[in-house]
């Protein structure tokens, strides 16, 4: 569980890290950037589905119950990673203004984030486990897991494409 933290952590100080890095005129036409991020979601998003759909070999009732459960699990958890997202770039632009109360909120906001993540983990995994066979619920965090590695992968190596062509695509 720790492992997936800081895997997904890293993966999402990359993201959020590349786009701090960029010029304050690059991030002006801001509706352009959301939908090439949309985009990069969704196509992240379908490749997950992908992996994981073949990772677990679901049979066709398994995929029909598995599923919807699935995806609801998942739009928790990315609306809590969204909420902290968001608190985490404010704290960032506003950081050395802030006291040692308001640094106190941020820790105990984040501690607040990883019991609600870990609150929502544990509720799905007993419906993870009503809709299929533990082994294949073993499968999915495992393919879960892997599916980040892979992803912080990718990034890695399309990074230094990126520095040829000052950072565009």
């Amino acid at each position: 569980m720790k492992k997936i933290k800081i895997v997904f952590s890293l993966a999402l100080c990359l993201v959020g890290g590349s786009l701090l890095a960029q010029p304050q005129q690059k991030r002006q036409n801001t509706d352009e950037h959301r939908e090439r991020m949309d985009d990069k979601r969704e196509n992240i998003e379908s490749m997950k589905i992908g992996f994981i759909t073949n990772k677990l070999s679901l049979t066709p009732d398994e995929a029909k119950r598995f599923w919807p459960v699935y995806n609801t699990y998942s739009d928790e958890i990315k609306k809590l990673r969204t909420d902290r997202r968001e608190r985490m770039r404010d704290a960032r632009e506003g950081f050395d203004k802030m006291v040692d109360k308001d640094v106190e909120k941020l820790i105990d906001g984040e501690m607040a984030f990883k019991q609600q993540e870990l609150d929502v983990m544990k509720k799905y995994h007993s419906q993870f486990k009503e809709v299929l066979p533990m082994k294949k619920v073993a499968l999915l965090y495992r393919a879960e897991e892997d599916f980040k590695r892979e992803l912080i992968e990718k990034i890695k190596e399309r990074k230094p494409d990126q520095d040829h062509d000052g950072g565009r695509q």
